[in-house]
């Protein structure tokens, strides 16, 4: 089957014009010591981030009072999904997940932070290093939380801690 030219034009206006496609796309990845569900309990509220994101003075859960107001789209053991609804940030379209999954080392997790969106209000390459930078501080902060807590369960358990022994912080 044969399809004309024009109509796969117009299919792609189309799809163009309603946005489906983002512009940008920030994917920010590491490891961190501990299993998953451990630390999902450090990042799994959507609230915590206050504890865990150096940026992040306070998160309150309500429709109105906060600088950036983000709706919570999904949930499930290990992911969330979120849109930005207002924000002074220079994006629009924004939509972002944070997951976690094991990784191939024993009692080792992967923190995955994505965001897709188009810039608003500067350019492509002004919106993408900003909300880089926020992923990257976040995946950080987790991080360094975890190593915290797997630390203090070390020392529990009378181990002696040794922080955090794997790869750095990378945009895989």
């Amino acid at each position: 089957m044969r399809i004309p030219k024009l109509a796969l034009l117009s299919l792609a206006a189309l799809l163009f014009a309603n946005g489906s496609a983002f512009a940008i796309t920030v994917k920010k990845r590491t490891e961190a010591p501990g299993l998953p569900p451990e630390i999902w309990a450090i990042v799994g509220d959507f609230c915590a981030i206050k504890t865990w994101h150096p940026a992040a003075a306070d998160c309150v859960v309500e429709k109105d009072g906060g600088k950036i107001k983000e709706k919570l789209t999904s949930k499930d053991d290990l992911s969330y999904s979120y849109e930005i609804v207002e924000s002074p940030l220079p994006v629009k379209n924004y939509k972002s997940k944070l997951w976690l999954e094991l990784d191939d080392e024993p009692d080792r997790t992967v923190i995955y932070w994505q965001s897709d969106f188009d810039a608003n209000g500067a350019s492509d390459d002004d919106a993408k290093a900003k909300i880089t930078g926020i992923l990257a501080d976040g995946v950080k902060g987790i991080k360094e939380k975890a190593i915290a807590a797997h630390d203090a369960k070390e020392a529990a358990a009378g181990k002696t801690p040794d922080g955090d022994k794997g790869s750095e912080d990378d945009d895989k």
